[in-house]
């Protein structure tokens, strides 16, 4: 398995919300960040954000970005979690939060503007649980835009359409349908962005995954978990020397190969912790700890919790029906 499909697999999108923007000239809409979705260990930077339009026209403008986006029918964007953007028909017009707007009758359909020009954007908040934020960041850049005429976007366009009509007419099991398109969506935005080899693509971390050195120590690392790897077993895999591999992988990765390996492997063990009822034990073999007391240091330093705490309060909320997330 490569490394950006385990990145991929691991992704734990702990809730979905859904808005389809009916919009008519002039209108202008805004996301705020922190402001809107909540302050402290639940805050916006767990929030990614998607869209695509479904007719129509708009402007696209965000924090960090040099000039204006124009995007028309058919385009997808997706912004990282904590982006703070602007979306709206003119670059005149004035922009209200997300938040001041709301369905009339409670559907997940918003009606907005004044009744011009009409605009129809279908959008998509991905909450992602603490422990996918960090691998997150190392496969999302701070932007995707995915032009509709892109061949790498045709089944992002799919699964779009078939979105759109599942929200349009909802149907007994409307609720489930949406919420594995929704899966399904997000990796293929990565996906099409990848294809694209956009210069996003060549920015750090990201372009450690395609490096032909670096890239190596990665796969491995993902292929072989529980393996005793060590700086000098990894640069020898690659073909380096050990101060080479170690300061290569330091600037393209922003962490040594070492704390890379131990953030990974407490990743996959939270999944296991989750996911399943193997005891701590073998959670912590199968991530390549042969000590249960060594792996519970490492994991509390990692997940701020011990792995028996964050079991039980993963369970005791799925027991309440309660969608799961991870401490920060």
């Amino acid at each position: 398995m490569d490394a950006v499909a385990d990145v991929f697999q691991s992704m734990n999108i702990a809730s979905v919300i859904q808005a389809r923007l009916e919009a008519s000239a002039p209108w202008g809409l805004k996301h705020e960040g922190n402001a809107e979705e909540g302050n402290g260990r639940h805050s916006a930077t767990r929030f990614a954000h998607f869209g695509m339009l479904i007719d129509g026209n708009c402007w696209l403008t965000a924090d960090g970005l040099p000039d204006p986006i124009p995007l028309s029918e058919g385009d997808c964007f997706l912004f990282a979690p904590g982006s703070r953007y602007t979306v709206r028909d003119n670059l005149r017009t004035g922009a209200q939060s997300f938040c001041s707007v709301s369905s009339e009758d409670g559907s997940q359909v918003i009606k907005y503007g004044r009744g011009g020009a009409p605009t129809t954007i279908l959008f998509g908040w991905f909450k992602f649980c603490a422990t996918s934020l960090k691998p997150l960041g190392r496969v999302l850049p701070p932007l995707i835009v995915a032009r509709s005429d892109e061949p790498q976007t045709l089944a992002l366009r799919l699964t779009m359409t078939m979105l759109a009509s599942e929200m349009a007419n909802p149907a007994p099991g409307s609720g489930l349908v949406v919420q594995r398109l929704t899966d399904i969506l997000f990796v293929q935005c990565l996906r099409a962005h990848f294809e694209s080899r956009s210069g996003a693509c060549n920015q750090a971390p990201l372009r450690a995954f395609f490096d032909p050195h670096i890239g190596v120590a990665l796969r491995i690392m993902h292929q072989k978990l529980d393996a005793a790897w060590t700086v000098e077993t990894l640069a020898v895999a690659c073909g380096m020397s050990r101060s080479a591999f170690a300061l290569r992988f330091k600037v393209m990765v922003g962490e040594t190969p070492l704390e890379y390996l131990t953030s990974w492997r407490m990743q996959k063990a939270a999944a296991l912790l989750q996911n399943t009822d193997k005891k701590v034990i073998d959670v912590a073999r199968s991530v390549g700890y042969d000590s249960d007391a060594t792996f519970s240091k490492a994991f509390k330093r990692v997940v701020h919790v011990a792995p028996s705490e964050f079991r039980k309060g993963f369970l005791t909320l799925r027991t309440h029906g309660l969608t799961p997330s991870q401490p920060d």
